[in-house]
């Protein structure tokens, strides 16, 4: 079980409660309900009273903007409830030990205009998530384990740090491939290649597209494999990981030795002309687009900068901020031509 403070004291960056007359009164508090779970003779401590204490003055504190404290008695009611065997309780008091942390995290960088913020709050959020998702596991639910990994990459991204939400991204994506929800698990997938892009990780985020993009043709192919239509959620992830995926692949210029057979395919099909059932129909993405960046993929091979300008003005509309941005970073890079051309004389299409 964790610890009292969970990574995070008392008397730190946080302050004390306005209405608590300051650290001594919370400790004493504190250290009042802690007295009655004491074990005495021939009396057994009440520790659903204490809990309920514990949780009581952790309400207190959080409106008080007391965040470290009342995350202190959040896991004091955790322990309360690991005591007493209640596994959905102690989860729920970790997770919420989590989110108190987190907050203060948010409100100490928006309050002293910090870049870095504190790593002890941080550390002591992932301590709680974790317990809480093991926890949850244990009990055979990974679906709600997928959510204190959620909650931390979501804070870590709101406070500047998008490389480090993009692994508890991946763990909620295993967990709720794990529970049978491929949608969620695609939005985790898509949000984990988001943050990869904004650390400047294009290989990471080229991997985690294509990780997507074979969840998704799993997803339409169970469909298939039932007699039910095919999902046009899963047809437009796979028709924004494919587009996504080319625009990187333009720019990371992967060399012959390197390039994975299923970058090799996608490559394949915007060389010449669209294959039957290729990206231009069976991905669901749209003839237009498909055509533009066949072009574009062209005009990189044969280092037509001015052509890949007249280009971009066209996708433009077509594509997302995030793909206009990669647009414009291989337009950054115009001797992606060379690895290209030897790409497509491995696959054997380089007229």
């Amino acid at each position: 079980m964790l610890s009292a403070g969970g990574g995070s004291g008392p008397g730190g960056a946080g302050g004390s409660g306005p209405g608590l007359g300051g650290d001594g009164d919370f400790l004493s508090r504190y250290r009042l309900v802690s007295a009655k779970l004491r074990r005495r003779f021939l009396r057994k401590p009440n520790v659903a009273e204490a809990a309920e204490q514990f949780a009581a003055l952790a309400r207190e504190l959080r409106a008080q903007e007391s965040l470290p404290y009342a995350a202190w008695c959040q896991l004091a009611v955790a322990r309360c409830a690991q005591s007493l065997f209640h596994g959905p309780a102690e989860a729920a008091a970790l997770a919420e030990a989590a989110r108190l942390f987190l907050r203060q995290e948010r409100d100490l960088r928006q309050r002293l205009g910090l870049r870095g913020g504190f790593g002890e709050h941080v550390a002591a959020a992932q301590s709680c998530g974790a317990f809480a998702a093991r926890l949850h596991l244990e009990r055979g639910q990974p679906a709600l384990a997928a959510g204190p990994c959620l909650e931390l990459a979501a804070a870590l991204r709101d406070t500047g740090q998008p490389a480090r939400a993009a692994a508890p991204l991946q763990r909620a994506a295993e967990l709720l491939t794990a529970a049978r929800l491929p949608l969620q698990a695609l939005r985790c997938l898509a949000e984990r290649a988001s943050c990869l892009l904004l650390a400047r990780d294009y290989a990471g985020a080229l991997a985690a597209l294509t990780r997507a993009q074979a969840l998704a043709g799993a997803g339409l192919g169970g469909a298939a494999g039932a007699g039910a239509a095919p999902g046009g959620a899963f047809l437009d992830v796979l028709a924004r990981c494919e587009v996504s995926r080319v625009l990187l692949l333009l720019l990371l210029q992967p060399p012959p030795a390197k390039l994975l057979p299923e970058h090799a395919r996608t490559l394949e099909q915007y060389c010449w002309e669209a294959p039957d059932g290729g990206a231009g129909t069976g991905s669901g993405s749209g003839s237009e687009l498909f055509l533009l960046l066949q072009s574009a993929v062209l005009a990189c091979q044969e280092k037509d900068a001015e052509a890949l300008k007249a280009l971009q003005a066209e996708l433009w509309p077509l594509l997302s901020a995030e793909q206009n941005h990669l647009l414009h970073l291989v337009l950054c890079y115009p001797s992606c031509s060379r690895a290209l051309r030897s790409c497509f004389l491995l696959l054997g299409t380089f007229r």
